[in-house]
């Protein structure tokens, strides 16, 4: 009788195994159709992120966490003059006016990196002669990045931008995610280059905020 009763649980045990393989199964069939294309946004402002008319899904999210950032660093120099943009923390510090333009700069290397293609310094001398200086700030900046209204910066960075929207409504999500097996990081993308360019406006968000309470 104990046998039969050892037996008949191992049997319910099995059968009820096989019951909750076969409604896993059947769930993760039902769970995972093919991907629906996403729908753009029926809101729009830049605190809505999605696709975007005239871009592919993927560039199109890219493109809203560009602008959305691009508006937070833009906030704490708005109405500037130029003493403010000029202002020195210390003798070793950057301006706002000078990241500003570093932060034009920045972008200007990704797209001659991603578009045309070109490595680690390899800048034309038109783009040399006018980005080195800002690209490296420091001692050269400090000496040569000043005196400057604000819409001298603003101006530069919406033409590097501007740009770059251009270049992207050519390209397509294949694009954004191929990887670049030779970046100095290691296996990268042109998805997380163009995310680091966004990074890189919130990193000097932080250091704007911090000169401007600074400033008397």
């Amino acid at each position: 009788m104990k046998t039969t009763s050892q037996e008949n649980r191992r049997d319910f045990l099995r059968k009820s195994s096989l019951l909750t393989l076969g409604a896993f199964g059947t769930t993760t069939l039902l769970a995972a159709p093919h991907a629906a294309p996403l729908q753009f946004p029926q809101e729009t402002g830049p605190n809505v992120f999605g696709p975007k008319e005239g871009y592919t899904e993927h560039m199109g999210i890219l493109v809203s966490m560009l602008d959305w950032m691009r508006m937070v660093i833009l906030s704490p120099v708005r109405d500037m003059g130029v003493s403010d943009l000029d202002y020195l923390v210390d003798e070793d510090a950057n301006s706002i006016g000078a990241m500003l333009m570093h932060l034009a700069a920045t972008e200007r290397f990704y797209q001659i990196h991603t578009f045309e293609n070109k490595q680690w310094g390899d800048w034309s001398k038109e783009d040399s002669e006018k980005w080195s200086v800002a690209s490296g700030l420091g001692d050269a900046a400090r000496k040569e990045i000043k005196g400057k209204p604000l819409d001298y910066y603003l101006e530069e960075l919406k033409k590097v931008r501007d740009f770059t929207l251009a270049e992207f409504k050519k390209r397509d999500d294949e694009w954004l995610f191929a990887v670049d097996d030779t970046f100095p990081w290691g296996p990268t993308n042109n998805y997380c280059k163009w995310f680091h360019v966004c990074e890189h406006e919130s990193n000097h968000n932080g250091q704007f905020k911090f000169i401007k309470s600074r400033i008397s």
